[in-house]
């Protein structure tokens, strides 16, 4: 890894300049809120943004996209075509850097997803310092910083910003389309200053180490009842949440009721059919065990299997969720430090 200094001023050139030959992916402004979109025009890209309302992971499992397409009178299977364009997600703050490495461990680990690997091996990734808000709780989750999973990383120092180059294709790029200086002392220095002001306005992280064995002991807690009986099951948490992956697949049939396409679209843990099966049997009938499966496959589950727990702070499901179902909270609650009530 290698570092440089690049101006503020570059960045609209250094985003049209990539949009020459890629698919450039970043943070615009959308009425009051931000969203992750494809640009051509480098003013438009907000890089101080709070946070987007869909996280990045979206350009890599599609909310929607069809696997193949079939003719039921012939029998003909088609696979369709793999999305492999190069592509750029510019601007992705740590939260979601952590929360795309999480989701390959997934999607690329024991039986790799081909089309998840395909836009994932031709994407490249411009992370970007950010100021938490309040609703923020990425170091309570080790969420906060990043170490790797970016071609290149920008940390605000005032009228510049500090880039970290951790691949070839992505120095290259960097020194091509911009002019650029070598970091100095002081520059390291404005880093510092920077990651410390940081870890300051989050605060000392608490100590979650102990969260899987928590859940272990806190299973059959009234605490799931109270939250349960708050929610709404409409998914929208998991429609918002970085690490949530849940899908369902199901055959569309053309209007000729001949052919037709396979799709693979997002689902919801949350949703009232999402463990039902043949037969009409439901493996979680009630909104309450629904909630609870979801918090335990975050804290538990993924954990168990990666060891890491499957949050990363960045508290889009909080802003989404109509009941203000916190999942800090949660934690906090199933700990003692907050009552139920205030979960």
């Amino acid at each position: 890894m290698f570092f440089r200094v690049l101006k503020k001023d570059q960045i609209p050139t250094f985003i049209e300049g990539l949009a020459v030959d890629y698919e450039v992916i970043a943070p615009i402004a959308k009425g009051l809120a931000y969203v992750f979109a494809p640009v051509t025009c480098g003013a438009r890209v907000v890089l101080d943004y709070p946070t987007t309302i869909v996280p990045p992971t979206a350009y890599f499992l599609k909310p929607k996209e069809a696997l193949l397409r079939y003719n039921s009178a012939d029998g003909e299977v088609v696979e369709t075509v793999k999305d492999d364009r190069k592509r750029i997600l510019f601007g992705v703050h740590p939260c979601d850097l952590n929360a795309i490495l999480m989701t390959d461990k997934v999607f690329l680990g024991d039986y790799e997803d081909p089309y998840y690997k395909a836009r994932r091996e031709s994407t490249l990734i411009v992370g970007v310092s950010c100021t938490p808000r309040q609703s923020c709780v990425c170091h309570m989750f080790g969420a906060n910083e990043v170490l790797q999973g970016y071609d290149l990383y920008l940390t605000d120092i005032g009228d510049a910003y500090f880039v970290q180059c951790s691949s070839v294709e992505g120095a290259q790029l960097l020194d091509t389309l911009v002019e650029t200086r070598e970091a100095t002392a002081e520059d390291t220095r404005a880093l510092q200053k920077h990651v410390a002001r940081f870890r300051q306005t989050l605060g000392e992280a608490p100590d979650t180490t102990q969260i899987p064995l928590l859940f272990d002991a806190r299973y059959d807690e009234e605490l799931w009842e109270e939250i349960g009986s708050r929610c709404l099951s409409c998914g929208a948490c998991s429609a918002v949440c970085p690490t949530c992956y849940c899908f369902d697949i199901v055959d569309e049939l053309d209007a000729n009721g001949v052919t037709g396409s396979r799709v693979r679209c997002w689902d919801s843990c949350l949703n009232s059919q999402f463990a039902e099966v043949a037969g009409g049997h439901d493996f979680r009938p009630t909104r309450a065990s629904r909630v609870r499966h979801r918090f335990y496959h975050k804290f538990w589950a993924y954990p168990a299997r990666y060891g890491k727990t499957m949050c990363v702070g960045c508290g889009r499901c909080y802003t989404a969720c109509k009941v203000g179902i916190n999942p800090s909270r949660v934690v906090a609650a199933l700990q003692g430090d907050v009552g139920e009530g205030e979960a």
